[in-house]
């Protein structure tokens, strides 16, 4: 059976249960993933039930990141909505329910209770702000080690959903005429639809890290640029993957909101 993005994060969580960047990449891989929800019935238009499951710790609603899963769970044809975890996460935020995932069908199962659900649910409501900074320089990033180690894996899990939508990525040094300096991430050949879609991405790859107090800047250049072509000089080029059949996806911005506190311990 086919191993997902989110079966390799859980493994990572478990092998190593103190490391709260990896415990934090395992809510940002639900929250990315398309799930299939349990239904009590087939779906009417747009209205769906989700299966309510009565255990001992509460209330739980069942869904899997694999469709064969939750066919080995059921054992025969049974109702089910796909959704991205993140919608999942949202309608069951504040309703006293928890989600169970590939529960008695895979290693990475798992049951997040109620405050889980409200908590991922606030977190992806974390939004990029607006500045008005004008750069004056580029240069190599400053990052230690240790802090890149968290970045560039959250960067990546984002970037699968950024196929096709820019030429290239750039993380940079950069200084602004306040005599500010920072770190920027600059994204190459972007549409403007698709800017604020990827800043958002960006934003919640920031928040899942597990930086504490990170801060980066995202910025979007021309090619021919030229601080474009500083960056493809001194920049840690990130990889972006390719379209798929030369099919350009849409990324839609979602709502703002603050910024994510700890999140409740997976169990």
């Amino acid at each position: 059976m086919t191993t997902t993005a989110y079966d390799r994060a859980h493994a990572a969580m478990e092998a190593d249960p103190g490391n709260e960047a990896l415990r934090l990449a395992v809510y940002d891989r639900l929250a990315d993933a398309e799930l299939f929800l349990l239904l009590e019935a087939e779906p009417e238009d747009e209205d769906i039930t989700p299966q309510i499951f009565e255990t001992e710790e509460g209330e739980f609603v069942l869904a899997f990141d694999l469709e064969e899963r939750l066919a080995e769970f059921t054992g025969a044809p049974a109702p089910y909505a796909a959704l991205p975890g993140r919608v999942i996460a949202q309608h069951l935020a504040g309703e006293g329910i928890g989600l169970g995932i590939n529960l008695g069908v895979a290693e990475s199962a798992l049951l997040l209770p109620p405050e889980a659900m409200d908590w991922l649910a606030h977190a992806l409501t974390h939004a990029p702000e607006a500045s008005e900074g004008r750069p004056v320089a580029f240069d190599a990033p400053a990052l230690p080690p240790a802090v890149l180690g968290l970045l560039l894996p959250a960067f990546e899990a984002k970037f699968d959903q950024l196929a096709g939508l820019a030429s290239a990525a750039l993380l940079g040094g950069v200084t602004y005429d306040d005599g500010r300096r920072g770190h920027v991430l600059a994204f190459l050949g972007t549409t403007e639809a698709a800017r604020p879609g990827i800043a958002k991405a960006m934003a919640e790859a920031l928040a899942f890290s597990g930086l504490e107090a990170g801060e980066l800047d995202v910025t979007f250049l021309a090619p021919e640029d030229p601080g474009a072509a500083v960056l493809l000089e001194k920049a840690l080029v990130l990889h972006l993957p390719e379209p798929v059949e030369d099919e350009v996806q849409e990324l839609k911005p979602t709502a703002p909101g603050m910024d994510p506190s700890k999140p409740p311990i997976l169990r």
